[in-house]
């Protein structure tokens, strides 16, 4: 059985730092600098979330001493978190991985779904919570709602409308028979797996979320 990485408390300097990056307090669960740092750790979101709340709260005697020391010091937290990186070999997975069998599991949602497209997981999970929200006649490049998600991802709305039509193929209600061919298609049928059948206020709740990645 694969590993999953525990938490060390050496991550509360990587974690501090990020809290104390403007505007200082906990950052969203899922903003862009909350998921790198999960995968650099190889630890959900989540648990960073939950555990920078306990920072915000100052929740531990640990975490009191970290803070007396860097909270106010910014430039000594800079050089610990960096020196840090350096021992544990952050940035080069092969060294600081040896020896460990990883499991990822939200990592692979914030990849391309193949090496010929920048296409994302989470990209296709948002496609999927707007399609519930749209009917069959709508989902086309010229409605609002597809341009609007399309500047927030940088994906085109063609595109968009594009990977709509292929979760048609996968929508058990509209029955649609016609064979259709796209290299997406798997990764639609398996994000529809995943979601489609799903309660749509939970979707929706994920999806407004994962929306801060793209901010």
């Amino acid at each position: 059985m694969a590993k999953i990485q525990k938490w060390q408390d050496d991550y509360w300097l990587l974690l501090m730092q990020l809290y104390l990056k403007k505007p200082v307090g906990v950052k969203p669960i899922y903003s862009k600098s909350m998921v790198d740092l999960s995968m650099e750790l190889h630890i959900d979101p989540q648990v960073l979330f939950n555990k920078m709340n306990e920072i915000a709260n100052l929740e531990t005697p640990r975490i009191e001493r970290i803070w007396q020391e860097y909270g106010t010091n910014p430039r000594r937290l800079s050089r610990a978190a960096s020196l840090l990186r350096q021992m544990k070999g952050f940035g080069n997975n092969h060294e600081f991985y040896e020896g460990v069998d990883v499991q990822e599991t939200f990592e692979r949602d914030f990849r391309p779904v193949s090496d010929d497209t920048s296409i994302t997981p989470v990209m296709l999970i948002l496609i999927l919570d707007l399609y519930f929200r749209l009917t069959p006649i709508t989902m086309v490049a010229e409605t609002p709602e597809i341009q609007e998600l399309s500047r927030l991802i940088k994906l085109p709305a063609r595109e968009i409308a594009d990977i709509m039509d292929i979760y048609q193929h996968c929508d058990p209600y509209l029955n649609r028979k016609e064979v259709l061919f796209s290299p997406l298609f798997p990764a639609c049928q398996n994000v529809w797996q995943r979601y489609g059948n799903c309660d749509t206020e939970q979707l929706a709740s994920y999806a407004r979320q994962l929306k801060d990645y793209f901010k």
